[in-house]
């Protein structure tokens, strides 16, 4: 099992950056494929970005390809995101997940349902 924890959050004006964290417990970190969600208020948990367990492969949802980023520290059990040219629309709460490496193939964009593990979030707001 791994416990999640996300860090970073906070208001930012349009146009700024902000860097989030998610620390993770455990041994193991290496084995989880990690990812980052998004809920804004009356809308659905969305995909934002996803890292496999080396760091080697990664996934963006459209809506952020070429602004935000993900990485990950296997010696630090941390996965970061980058976010620049932040807009209003990118005001949510962001969750870091987990899912084991093995099993089925994860899809390039997955939904929520595929991860196992889930940090508390952490709130962006982007003022216009």
């Amino acid at each position: 099992q791994v416990q999640l924890v996300e860090s970073g959050g906070g208001l930012v004006q349009a146009g700024g950056s902000l860097r989030l964290s998610c620390a993770a417990s455990g041994r193991t970190f290496s084995s989880y494929n990690m990812a980052w969600f998004r809920q804004a208020p009356g809308k659905e948990r969305e995909f934002v970005a996803r890292i496999s367990g080396s760091g080697g492969v990664t996934y963006y949802a459209d809506s952020v390809k070429g602004r935000f980023t993900i990485s990950r520290d296997n010696a630090k059990n941390t996965v970061y995101r980058e976010m620049n040219s932040l807009t209003p629309e990118d005001t949510a709460v962001y969750y870091c997940a987990a899912r084991s490496i093995g099993g089925r193939e994860l899809p390039r964009t997955p939904t929520a349902r595929w991860y196992d593990y889930w940090g508390q979030g952490t709130q962006v707001n982007v003022s216009s």
